[in-house]
């Protein structure tokens, strides 16, 4: 699997059509399709863009993006396409894969519906002319980061976890990375942010916590208010990942990536994020949280950990408030 910087072929998404992520009034579904469009309209500044779109909701779709953004018409349970999609990889040659893990919402979460999202994969696979690679472990892309190298971020309570992968244990998920992306090593982060294990939560995907920003570098959540209960998971996850060599044997160097001033909202403990950006051909579109201090200075931390890249900001609370954010509604394609 290519890391996130190396060169796409386009970015896909899916539009919000159905379920809790419109929420419960029209003005929440209008909430909705603006912060996707907001997300499709950044991404495609810099490559192409290419919506999957419940056939219900094509025409609204399409007008609402217009022409910038590429929509391919098949059927959707939800729009969380980084964790429904599939994971594209390259083969020895270049050629393009997909790697199409089992999806069953997120652990089989009674909120959760997936008989349409879990053919999703296959179907943008076949779009993009890709080989597909079928496994039996069930996975989400948001589960995992990696540096292009073998080097692959997982967190013990997605791959682990009973409702996923029962009777798993480590060495079978390394088994099974090995096989599908390459691992040469997998890094276990031992849990994911407070508010990820609530009830629209996906029980610790990493791509909220820790990634990649080149080979041996990771940026990390830095809740630095120890009012907060990620406070305890940043200093955890930070003092692992400091402890920790890549694949190449290179000891990984931390930068911190400071949250929001926010603590909690009416649910309890946000999850805000910056960590959980998209980086795109010549650009990097950055989660906003209304917060000009905090959200420029992530700007800022990205410039210097992305040199020559364009960080672009978008606002991500409507995304936050869904259960996810900008890298969750995003799945890069490499070229291959």
């Amino acid at each position: 699997m290519p890391a996130e910087w190396a060169p796409h072929e386009r970015t896909w998404m899916a539009w919000p059509s159905s379920g809790y992520t419109l929420g419960e009034t029209e003005a929440d579904a209008e909430e909705a399709r603006d912060a996707w469009a907001a997300v499709a309209r950044a991404v495609a500044r810099f490559e192409p863009v290419t919506m999957v779109v419940d056939p219900a909701a094509a025409e609204l779709a399409a007008a609402r993006l217009g022409d910038a953004v590429e929509l391919v018409v098949q059927p959707l349970d939800d729009a969380w396409i980084r964790d429904m999609g599939p994971t594209f990889v390259l083969g020895d040659g270049g050629e393009l894969g997909a790697v199409d893990w089992v999806f069953n919402g997120w652990g089989a979460q009674a909120w959760a519906s997936w008989e349409r999202d879990a053919r999703v994969a296959a179907a943008v696979a076949e779009r993009a002319g890709a080989t597909r690679v079928t496994t039996e472990m069930v996975n989400e892309g948001g589960g995992i980061h990696v540096d292009g190298e073998g080097t692959i971020l997982v967190t013990r309570t997605v791959q682990l976890d009973e409702g996923r992968n029962p009777g798993w244990d480590a060495a079978r998920v390394e088994d099974e990375l090995r096989r599908t992306l390459g691992a040469r090593k997998v890094v276990w982060v031992p849990r994911g942010l407070t508010r990820d294990y609530e009830e629209f939560g996906t029980r610790g995907h990493v791509d909220i916590v820790a990634t990649f920003a080149s080979p041996g570098v990771v940026l990390v959540h830095d809740q630095q208010d120890p009012r907060h209960p990620d406070h305890a998971v940043s200093r955890e996850v930070m003092a692992l990942l400091a402890d920790t060599t890549d694949a190449r044997g290179r000891r990984l160097e931390v930068i911190p990536v400071p949250a929001p001033a926010l603590l909690e909202d009416e649910e309890g403990p946000v999850d805000y994020s910056y960590i959980n950006h998209l980086v795109v051909n010549g650009g990097v579109i950055l989660c906003a949280f209304g917060e000009p201090e905090a959200d420029e200075r992530a700007k800022a931390i990205m410039e210097r950990a992305y040199p020559g890249r364009e960080v672009v900001l978008v606002d991500a609370r409507p995304l936050f408030a869904r259960g996810g954010g900008i890298h969750c509604i995003t799945q890069q394609q490499p070229r291959a």
